[in-house]
């Protein structure tokens, strides 16, 4: 419990304040105050969390609350598979050294689905390993349970879905598939669901609209060569100890848990064929980290408790100097001196979706310049009448312009900002009496399109790097 109090507590610490929450963070609070069964980005499992936290006020605290929560939550797990190989201290610790020095310190401080996705992989995991080790079936409804949240939480839950039961056929877990308590569970699994799988099917699919615009828009930059090498970036300072849960689940137990490696294939095989985000593939590392935690620690028991220094000193020498690139937890300026002196531009770590270098990485850039835009949003906006204001429409080119606006809009004393961008599009009233326009876009050539003839006038009102992109603020006015 102390462990996963430390994995808990450790972001609030460690981000600078000067940071705002992230672009994507205020779609998801967004859609808190929008509760469906579904929408177009995700399943329905993380608005929970959000009308919480909108709740509560949807403070720093109440953001960060369930990602750091559920990332203690997910290292319980590891440290309960760990316990069930009866795996010690030392196994405990070093299984939380990955949480600490690898990519999960990001995940489990953002709050997007993900955090939510990789606990459910985890706890999938888990029950097989408690399957396995104990036969009861309970532990397949545990799992089925499991399946059904985690694909209201992301849909890439149905990778490592896919993945296990493939790698249960060519292992000899397969005599699962005779049990009728799998069946059962799997139509548990698909009760939990089902509400989503409805809610997709009245709306055609939107998802598939929403992968299609990834795949033209992000997607399509993925290369198999990058992707692998991020397996082994994301948690370079542990590498060491997810390849010795690899050889513990091939080689040890008599491969009871060879299921485990031939999932972790295939998971990689399927992200490289539908050209996933590295990152995608991080709900398969706890399980293999538990698994190389209670390798190396026997390995250590077995010849020199040396070797016990030599594990926890790799991550504490390679992972301190990464933090800085997990967290923010600097200035910018700070930060982007750091960078650039440990040349960190070379490995790729901060290069875009657009396949493009910038100073800082992508999710801390897009914590930026928020609280501006609002203000400055709201400067045009007190320029306005109170006759003007009536039928005036703030409007926005991307959700997390518009989520932005709507999170400070109490603070500046605006109106509620729409848009059209992801499922914001759902949320625009069915009529909208406009005279007066807003416009907050990235787009420099907004003013060429049709709809500015509607008006007569556009006023470039201000304008504000936001996640170093630009986004210029207009004022378009009537005759």
């Amino acid at each position: 419990m102390l462990f996963a109090l430390i994995k808990f507590i450790l972001p609030f610490i460690l981000q600078s304040h000067y940071y705002q929450p992230q672009r994507d963070e205020f779609l998801y609070l967004a859609e808190g105050h929008h509760m469906a069964w579904g929408y177009m980005e995700v399943p329905p499992l993380l608005s929970v969390f959000a009308w919480v936290s909108n709740l509560f006020g949807s403070s720093f605290f109440w953001l960060k609350l369930w990602p750091s929560l559920f990332g203690a939550f997910t290292y319980l797990l590891v440290g309960k598979i760990i316990i069930s190989f009866g795996g010690r201290v030392f196994a405990l610790f070093l299984a939380l050294l990955p949480f600490i020095f690898g990519a999960y310190l990001r995940v489990y401080f953002l709050f997007q689905p993900n955090f939510l996705e990789f606990f459910f992989w985890t706890m999938m995991a888990y029950a097989i390993v408690r399957f396995i080790q104990t036969e009861k079936n309970s532990w397949l409804y545990i799992l089925g349970i499991s399946m059904g949240l985690g694909m209201n939480s992301k849909y890439s839950v149905a990778f490592f879905i896919i993945s296990i039961l493939m790698a249960a056929i060519i292992t000899r877990q397969r005599k699962i598939f005779f049990n009728k308590h799998l069946y059962f569970a799997g139509l548990i699994a698909l009760l939990i669901f089902l509400p989503n799988l409805i809610w997709q099917c009245d709306r055609h699919f939107p998802v598939f609209v929403h992968m299609k615009e990834l795949q033209e828009t992000q997607l399509q930059y993925m290369n198999p060569k990058g992707f692998l090498t991020d397996q082994l970036l994301m948690n370079i300072s542990c590498f060491f100890i997810w390849i010795a849960g690899l050889y513990f689940a091939i080689f040890k137990e008599k491969g009871k848990y060879r299921i485990f490696a031939w999932a972790y294939l295939f998971v990689i095989l399927l992200l490289l064929y539908f050209q996933g985000k590295s990152y995608y593939s991080l709900g398969i590392y706890p399980v293999l980290f538990a698994f190389g935690a209670v390798q190396l620690e026997r390995f250590a028991s077995k010849h020199s408790i040396v070797w016990k220094y030599v594990f926890i000193g790799i991550p504490l020498l390679f992972g301190l100097p990464l933090v800085p690139m997990l967290l923010p937890v600097a200035s910018p300026a700070k930060l982007a001196g750091y960078y650039q002196a440990i040349h960190l531009k070379k490995a790729g770590a901060l290069k875009w979706e657009d396949l493009k270098d910038h100073a800082l990485p992508q999710d801390f850039a897009d914590m930026l310049g928020w609280d501006e835009m609002a203000q400055k949003t709201a400067k045009a906006w007190s320029s306005l009448t109170d006759l003007e204001k009536k039928n005036t429409v703030i409007f926005a080119d991307n959700y997390g312009q518009a989520g932005a606006i709507n999170y400070y809009r109490k603070k500046y004393g605006l109106p509620q900002a729409y848009s059209d961008n992801a499922s914001f599009l759902y949320w625009l009233p069915d009529s909208l009496h406009i005279v007066n326009i807003i416009v907050i876009t990235d787009d420099h050539e907004e003013m060429q399109h049709p709809f500015i003839k509607d008006f007569s006038s556009a006023t470039l009102a201000d304008s504000i790097t936001v996640s170093q992109r630009p986004t210029p603020l207009w004022k378009i006015l009537p005759e």
